[in-house]
């Protein structure tokens, strides 16, 4: 039996990658938006940073997001997305070389990190390995789990923030309010993701926060200006000095998430994913101030003729 047209036009859709959307596919997004906060909340912290201690953030956000890609890639017998689509395709060499990037990953921790350091890593790496565990294998379809956009926020949050806090010489309370923020940036560029591709999650029998509350989601397009607001009011309270470039990023950064939500519907979901991650990239680079990734439900809808309802941090940064 023949799919329908608004099927075989979403697989025509994730055949072919323009050469914009590789990195989200090689999953090369997320890991650049955590290093550039986690250079922002060192400097908030005035903790001192060293090239492995960047290097060990990098790839151990590369690791989660391809496993958690990879796994998927392998549950499915047809997927919707080119993130998905190639490593279901090229499977065992994105293991090999994800088994060469653990083992690098765990050298230089090793060769680098203080026993200190290494006992709050592998903490991190057991919520690491339990979301996975939980997300894709034991509560997949379960409406009452914790929403797994919840999950990547808080995971990213400490991994970026995970060197600055143990190594800041003061007190840490400088980091809150840029931490926060940078969570809350997460949590609200997932969310948004979540709702462009609500079809696609449903295609791949995987729950998400806009599947979960779905008289929640119009509220998602006021959440980045929310957040902005956020962190105007950080700002006002009198935000120590030293946090203040990353509460600046985290004001720029929402308000181009929500320039980016605004124009989803004209550019479609995987040109706003990309979109969003160079946005905060630039920002970043443009003196300490911006922005997270996205994709598409009404950019679906429109496409394809789809009723209903995208990758943050970058790929934006959903998984």
């Amino acid at each position: 039996m023949g799919h329908s047209p608004a099927w075989v036009a979403m697989e025509e859709q994730v055949s072919e990658p323009r050469w914009w959307q590789w990195p989200t596919i090689l999953s090369l997004d997320a890991p650049a938006v955590a290093l550039l906060w986690q250079w922002l909340l060192a400097r908030s912290a005035n903790a001192t940073l060293h090239a492995h201690d960047a290097f060990i953030l990098g790839a151990s956000v590369w690791l989660a997001y391809v496993a958690d890609r990879w796994i998927e890639g392998c549950r499915l017998a047809e997927v919707f997305t080119l993130r998905h689509r190639f490593y279901q395709r090229w499977r065992w060499p994105v293991a090999a070389v994800w088994l060469a990037v653990l083992g690098c990953d765990v050298g230089i921790a090793l060769l680098h990190l203080t026993s200190r350091e290494l006992e709050a890593g592998l903490v991190l790496l057991a919520f690491v390995v339990v979301y996975l565990f939980s997300h894709q294998l034991v509560h997949r379809n379960h409406g009452w789990r914790l929403p797994k956009e919840a999950c990547v926020a808080i995971l990213l949050g400490g991994g970026a923030g995970l060197f600055p806090f143990l190594r800041s010489p003061f007190p840490w309370w400088p980091l809150i309010p840029p931490l926060t923020l940078f969570v809350l940036l997460c949590f609200v560029n997932c969310v948004l993701i979540s709702a462009w591709e609500c079809e696609v999650d449903e295609m791949h029998g995987q729950t998400s926060i806009a599947l979960q509350f779905r008289r929640g989601v119009a509220f998602s397009n006021a959440a980045p200006w929310v957040l902005a607001g956020v962190a105007v009011a950080f700002l006002a309270a009198g935000t120590a000095d030293q946090a203040r470039p990353a509460v600046l990023c985290a004001a720029a950064s929402s308000v181009s998430l929500g320039m980016v939500n605004l124009l989803e519907p004209h550019s479609g979901r995987q040109l706003a994913r990309v979109l969003v991650g160079c946005a905060e990239r630039q920002l970043v680079d443009d003196d300490d101030v911006r922005g997270t990734g996205g994709r598409g439900r009404r950019g679906l809808r429109g496409r394809f003729g789809l009723g209903g309802l995208p990758g943050m941090l970058v790929e934006g940064l959903k998984f």
